[in-house]
């Protein structure tokens, strides 16, 4: 008897440039489970609206987002890539799910408190989509009847929310909803600021020299690096300490992604190096794996015309899933 592979969703916003914590944080297993689950990979640009700048380019944005999935690895043969947008079924769920949800849940959103005040300040600037934000993404897991979903640290309470809001339906309706189990990497699940690390790597910083992104320039790649906040102890120690030495603990994380080993193994191999050396060793590695995933990158970047193929695929295999799940809540709630 052959058991049929489970599902795992799991998705990026297009809302600019990606970060090398976009990679590590989930990127980077998905070449890998794609052989273990069956998979849907999607673009997020629905999310992305929730960010109005007239310069931004949304449409450059998510093909640059496919070319990096599938330099990542994710095969499009074993794996369904597709835009959010180009399956209707994700916003019709939505609104099914937003009569189902609690505004108070929504309130005690942490991504939500920090969004609005780093993007507006006050309340009354922030708009509905960002406040909304989390039950759209409950939609895109639902949707699928997803089992599993690799995530952040940052987004557990998103997945949390999602198994509340299906278990709500669950009991009125009986079993409609898979619910989903997140999937978080014990190293490298939050990759954190090179100059403030208590605080999360963003692309959306307005200070630059916090983030390294994919397609940054080599040099400017080890300067970063070299300009990484570590610690104030006088002797140097390369060791995992998220209270005591946050700066080293992030690099220690995004150097033990990069190259494949686990922490305390690095901790044992870099023992009596100083900062400056590991910074060098770092820098060196980061930029290697760098230099390989833009060379990829660019190869499928040039050619729109097959990334555009692989979304229209993609789109197309997601909505015979999607139209099943809507179609089951659709004849629950009486919906003709």
């Amino acid at each position: 008897m052959i058991l049929s592979k489970s599902i795992l969703f799991s998705a990026v916003q297009p809302s600019g440039k990606l970060t090398i914590g976009n990679y590590i944080g989930t990127m980077r297993h998905w070449s890998k489970m794609q052989n273990d689950y069956h998979c849907l990979y999607c673009v997020a640009d629905l999310h992305s609206l929730t960010i109005q700048d007239k310069n931004f380019s949304l449409r450059e944005s998510i093909l640059d987002t496919i070319s990096f999935y599938l330099a990542c690895g994710v095969d499009p043969n074993k794996s369904i890539i597709f835009i959010q947008s180009h399956v209707p079924q994700h916003s019709q769920l939505n609104w099914i799910l937003n009569c189902f949800s609690q505004f108070s849940e929504l309130l005690r959103m942490t991504q939500f408190k920090i969004k609005k005040t780093i993007k507006n300040n006050y309340i009354k600037n922030t708009n509905v989509g960002l406040f909304n934000y989390p039950i759209l993404m409950a939609s895109d897991i639902l949707l699928y009847q997803t089992n599993f979903v690799p995530v952040g640290r940052d987004q557990k309470q998103h997945i949390e929310l999602t198994r509340n809001i299906a278990n709500r339906i669950n009991a009125l309706y009986g079993n409609i909803f898979t619910l989903p189990v997140p999937l978080i990497s014990k190293y490298g699940s939050k990759i954190m600021s090179l100059l403030e690390p208590r605080k999360k790597m963003s692309k959306s910083d307005i200070n630059k020299k916090n983030v390294i992104f994919l397609l940054d320039d080599i040099p400017s790649v080890v300067l970063k690096i070299k300009n990484a906040v570590t610690d104030s102890e006088k002797l140097s120690r390369i060791c995992f300490d998220l209270e005591k030495k946050p700066g080293i603990s992030n690099l220690l994380e995004i150097f033990s992604s990069i190259t494949n080993k686990e922490v305390h193994i690095l901790s044992e191999e870099l023992k009596g190096i100083t900062y400056s050396e590991f910074k060098s060793i770092v820098s060196d590695h980061l930029s290697k794996f760098l230099l390989q995933l833009q060379k990829s990158y660019f190869k499928y970047r040039c050619n729109e015309s097959y990334l555009k193929k692989v979304a229209y695929e993609g789109a197309f295999k997601a909505q015979l899933k999607a139209k099943q799940t809507l179609n089951k809540i659709n004849l629950k709630l009486g919906l003709v």
